[in-house]
């Protein structure tokens, strides 16, 4: 039987770092000669195992780009469970996590790394499970219309281009303190113009609020889980005026950000009209309240929708023209640039320009995922390392799982590391031909480079969240990036800091110009022809099997490499032959879809539009709501609609006569749908019907959630429930 014997002295790898000398085991004929039979193979087989670990412990300085991956695999699996973990789970973790610790500290040299590793995946797992108990809130369980006092601590708009506002300190009607949400989200629609919302005004209105929705179909988009993070326990709408009771309390600290953030919103657009000025305050101060449902569709469907958000890009942009003025600003000055750090000087001003960057623009995630970034390239200048390298991006991944864990499943961390980690791993081949091209061609091939290369990066992630793609996206960049890192964020900074002088208006009118441009850029490609191809959506797991395969053929070397490609091809063959539910419930039985021929056809031409734009984006289908109503699918009037599916009738009740239908409808087995609660007693008089049918009501449906269903061989339907794939979590639970 072979075994590792451990050298005591030290040595060094290629690079210089101390790693221990292990001799390997004898291998191939020299094993056989030292015992043949199955001892060689034993031999052999350790041979195989031992240099894979033998290799890992020699690349020890290379594997911290690793960490933030196994933190992932450990917060990944927390996420999906389809049971809450209660506390034996737990505790076996930390045991695990305890004995991989000491392995990791006192155990053989080989299994060190591997035992850190595991050690991280545990964390991880960890890490998830008290984040997501450290922000519980309570959440509505039931719908509520009344009065709603609060403050106001938010602003922007719904998904209907309706202006909304979060609250905190809310006070509902009848509802005692210890289930009252410590935030609700409410839509103002009707006329608001007498009371404009600002933060830190306490406000009463009167409000449809109910507990956020589940996702519209099963294994879809979890706005539960999202407001569970967000610490929202309600959400909801109201159509009369908003009173305010108090103004702003001069005290509240917490919230002067974000006055200062819309007062400079509000200058911001007074002094650039129209979209161009509520593009402009998007950039500089977060404030994105004034870009209407148009531009943001033109945006998206350009690719360009990156650039409205507080990203990477902006505080890159942002922070590398401060670092670049002061840097070659000092270096004219002989007396200074000989005898100062100027380098450090403009990283440490640079940092500055950030953090006030962020102060103002609000501390969400996506600035502080932007943030986190810079800050770690500059510091990386401060204490002289490199400032551009995996190394960076790496550090910036783990300070953000570790105090978010919760966004690793959020599109805006995926692509934004996705895309700055593409941009380092093209730069060194960039460098390499940079030098055999003409020089006025270096900057035009220098961005093609680099837009081909977040693009890449960052399709396949948007294509699975947002289920499209934009066709000339790398054109509309092309056209559109430059201008915002030579025109818009310099005069912007310029503008900042010229305004308490109240010099910032030519500044202000660069910006607008520039703005101009890359708003008309957008239209213009969101209007050429096939500029948006729709995307079908993947099925679970496979976006972060997908991850997972390019960050192994990316990092790994050697043949480990291949098992990133294979799982990379995998991923994709999976997303290929991925099929869509035939038949889609609504999780208020408001809405049906049947797929067909031509497309998913839906029951309802109007009503539970959400939902209706869900799951034809996750179809991958471009068709409007009474587009897809009008397809071949559903017969019946609006409050009765009938369909067939694997030869069971499918019934849609609605309406205020649905109740009395129920007799005729349910009969010869057909699932009957009731968007309304049955009378009470209906069960039990069903289920002693000899021709009964399958009867979800509202009632049911709430506890369920949406339904998938597909026709089974033998006859009959299969029902899958988006509470059966999401499980029983802290988010869905009613409290």
């Amino acid at each position: 039987m072979w075994r590792l014997a451990f050298a005591g002295s030290l040595g060094k790898d290629g690079r210089g770092n101390k790693v221990g000398r292990i001799a390997a085991p004898a291998t191939g004929a020299a094993a056989a000669a030292q015992g043949g039979g199955l001892a060689g193979l034993a031999a052999r087989a350790g041979g195989w195992i031992a240099r894979p670990l033998m290799q890992l412990s020699g690349a020890r300085g290379d594997l911290f780009v690793w960490v933030p991956l196994c933190l992932a695999l450990g917060i990944g699996p927390w996420f999906s469970l389809a049971a809450e973990p209660g506390p034996p789970v737990y505790a076996a973790v930390t045991l695990g996590l305890a004995a991989a610790a000491m392995i990791r500290a006192r155990g053989p040299e080989m299994a060190q790394i591997p035992a850190a590793a595991l050690t991280l995946v545990l964390a991880g797992f960890l890490l998830a499970g008290a984040r997501g108990h450290a922000v519980a809130e309570p959440v509505l369980p039931f719908r509520y219309y009344g009065p709603v006092e609060g403050r106001i601590v938010g602003i922007d708009r719904s998904w209907s281009d309706q202006i909304r506002v979060t609250l905190d300190r809310v006070v509902l009607r009848d509802v005692p303190p210890g289930r009252t949400p410590a935030r609700v989200r409410v839509a103002l629609h009707g006329d608001q113009s007498h009371t404009p919302p600002e933060p830190g005004l306490t406000v009463i209105l009167t409000a449809h609020l109910a507990p956020p929705e589940g996702p519209v179909a099963p294994g879809g988009f979890d706005f539960q889980r999202l407001a569970w993070f967000s610490g929202l326990g309600a959400v909801g709408y109201t159509r009369a005026p908003m009173l305010v009771l108090e103004p702003p309390a001069p005290d509240a600290w917490g919230l002067a950000a974000h006055r200062v953030r819309m007062r400079v919103s509000g200058a911001i657009q007074a002094r650039i009209e129209g979209q161009a000025g509520a593009f402009a305050s998007a950039l500089m101060t977060g404030d994105r309240s004034g870009i209407t449902a148009e531009t943001n569709a033109s945006m998206r469907a350009s690719n360009l929708f990156h650039i409205i958000s507080i990203s990477g890009l902006h505080m890159g942009m942002l922070a590398g023209f401060v670092f670049a003025t002061l840097r070659y600003g000092l270096a004219l000055l002989p007396a200074l640039a000989l005898r100062l750090p100027v380098k450090k000087l403009a990283a440490g001003a640079a940092l500055l320009a950030a953090t006030a960057y962020l102060w103002l623009a609000g501390a969400n995630v996506a600035t502080e995922r932007a943030y986190v970034m810079a800050a770690v390239m500059l510091l990386a200048v401060l204490v002289d390392r490199r400032a551009i390298s995996l190394r960076s991006v790496a550090v910036a991944a783990v300070i953000l799982l570790l105090r978010e864990p919760e966004s690793l499943t959020e599109p805006g961390f995926q692509m934004s590391f996705g895309a700055t980690a593409a941009l380092i791993l093209a730069w060194r081949p960039w460098q390499a031909v940079q030098g055999h091209l003409p020089a006025p061609l270096r900057p035009v091939a220098g961005l093609l480079l680099s837009s081909l290369a977040a693009g890449l990066a960052t399709a396949p992630i948007a294509a699975a969240h947002f289920n499209r793609m934009a066709e000339y996206g790398l054109l509309a960049n092309l056209l559109a990036v430059p201008v915002m890192g030579t025109l818009v964020m310099p005069a912007g900074v310029i503008a900042a800091v010229l305004a308490p002088l109240g010099l910032a208006g030519a500044a202000l009118w660069v910006m607008e110009i520039g703005c101009r441009w890359i708003l008309w850029v957008s239209d213009w490609v969101a209007g050429l022809d096939g500029a948006v191809v729709a995307v079908p959506g993947p099925p679970a797991g496979v976006l972060a099997l997908m991850a997972a395969g390019a960050l192994v053929a990316v990092l790994a070397r050697g043949p480990p490499r291949w098992t990133g490609a294979g799982a990379l091809a995998l991923s994709a063959l999976l997303w290929a032959g991925s099929g869509r539910p035939p038949l889609l419930v609504s999780g208020d039985g408001a809405l049906l879809g049947l797929l067909g021929p031509e497309g998913r056809a839906l029951s309802q031409p109007r009503g539970a539009g959400f939902v209706a734009q869900g799951w034809l984006e996750d179809d991958g289908d471009l068709a409007a709501q009474d587009q897809a109503a009008a397809r071949p699918g559903f017969t019946g009037p609006r409050t009765a609609r009938e369909a067939v599916l694997g030869g069971v009738p499918i019934r849609q009740l609605s309406g205020k006569a649905a109740a009395g239908a129920l007799p005729a409808a349910c009969s010869d087995g057909a699932l009957v749908i009731l968007a309304g609660d049955a009378p009470e007693g209906w069960a039990a008089a069903r289920a002693s019907a000899p021709q009964g049918c399958d009867l979800w009501d509202r009632r049911r449906l709430r506890r369920s959630g949406a339904l998938a269903i597909w026709p089974e061989a033998g006859g009959g339907l299969r029902i899958v429930t988006a509470r059966h794939i999401s499980g029983d979590r802290l988010w869905n639970s009613r409290h």
